[in-house]
């Protein structure tokens, strides 16, 4: 059984304060984040496309240096003691980093050579991440047979190898399908129980963010918006969610930066609504009673000349959190993924 050694008095895997990143040309990437995430916690770290996710995180994992603020790993300043920080962590990036042409065992002997595994637990450490991510049956296979899943596994057992305390990873099941997600999820869970290792992990999938994280913060404009639990995040928008999809005619034609924008600050303007916003073709209102508020919303998309074909109710979802707090998924400076 993998196990970590206990540090008395000590709870906190990752914490920053007032951390700031300015890149070349003045674009500010982060803009005083104020972040904790307990130890042995999973964390989701939300946000658009250029919101400052991949920044913070490499940032966490001493690749990247701040402008200013500070930034520590369960306690280590990330700057200044940035090699004890790497011996401690694990981490993942979006992009493949396996070899294809060799098996998957044997990528694992090339990693634990590149982290210095000391040569007499070698055996033991790959064979500890092997299990641990579920590779047993196509160990010894050419990576260029695994499927997408299989090769994020392996993957993910590379950064297993040192037994971190964090293990960050960036965009873990970007483009694999449903059922490989789910077997990349359900390994990392059993992982991070038996060995109460900090998950620290971005992602857009928002359903994985709601399932298996402990806690959330959504970031935009390098600037945490909101955090909470997952449950706390969808309370926080209180009540119903009217749902009206427009006709195909009126979205078709619409002039979506004028007409639309009018109509929905109107919406915003009742009484009764906490906020709107647009998602294509349908429109979400949040109210407090759905009953009361309804007939009110009819009313003034009607006065606005807007059609709409269906209307329903529904509860928050953190789909929901996000585009209230952060806005749509395709937001944010240019998409460069920092």
């Amino acid at each position: 059984m993998l196990s970590f050694p206990e540090r008395p008095g000590m709870t906190l895997a990752i914490e920053t304060s007032g951390l700031t990143k300015t890149y070349n040309g003045g674009t500010k990437a982060l803009d005083g984040v104020d972040l904790s995430v307990d130890q042995a916690e999973v964390f989701a770290f939300l946000g658009p496309n250029g919101s400052g996710k991949t920044t913070l995180m490499r940032i966490l994992t001493t690749q990247f240096r701040p402008t200013s603020g500070e930034a520590r790993a369960f306690g280590l300043d990330v700057v200044r003691r940035g090699a004890e920080v790497r011996r401690m962590i694990g981490y993942v990036p979006q992009e493949t980093s396996v070899w294809l042409d060799i098996t998957g065992r044997e990528n694992l002997l090339v990693y634990s050579k590149i982290y210095g595994v000391p040569k007499d637990r070698r055996k033991k450490s790959i064979e500890d991440a092997i299990c641990a991510m579920g590779l047993e049956e196509v160990a010894e296979r050419m990576v260029k047979t695994y499927s997408g899943g299989m090769t994020r596994r392996l993957e993910i057992a590379a950064a297993l190898l040192v037994k971190p305390r964090i293990l960050f990873l960036d965009e873990p099941t970007i483009g694999l399908d449903p059922s490989a997600r789910k077997a990349v999820w359900e390994s990392l869970t059993a992982f991070k129980r038996e060995c109460g290792t900090t998950v620290f992990f971005n992602t857009h999938y928002m359903d994985e963010a709601d399932h298996y994280s402990d806690e959330i913060a959504i970031i935009s404009r390098g600037r945490i918006v909101k955090s909470g639990t997952p449950g706390e995040l969808k309370r926080s928008l209180h009540g119903e969610i009217l749902q009206l999809r427009f006709s195909s005619n009126h979205h078709q034609n619409q002039n979506h930066n004028g007409f639309d924008e009018r109509a929905l600050g109107r919406i915003r303007d009742l009484d009764l609504v906490r906020d709107a916003a647009l998602c294509g073709s349908r429109l979400d209102v949040f109210v407090e009673d759905g009953e009361r508020a309804l007939p009110l919303v009819i009313e003034a998309l009607r006065s606005e000349g807007v059609t709409f074909e269906r209307i329903s109710t529904a509860r928050p979802t953190l789909d929901d959190v996000f585009l209230r707090y952060a806005g749509p998924l395709s937001s944010g400076r240019g998409g460069d993924g920092r």
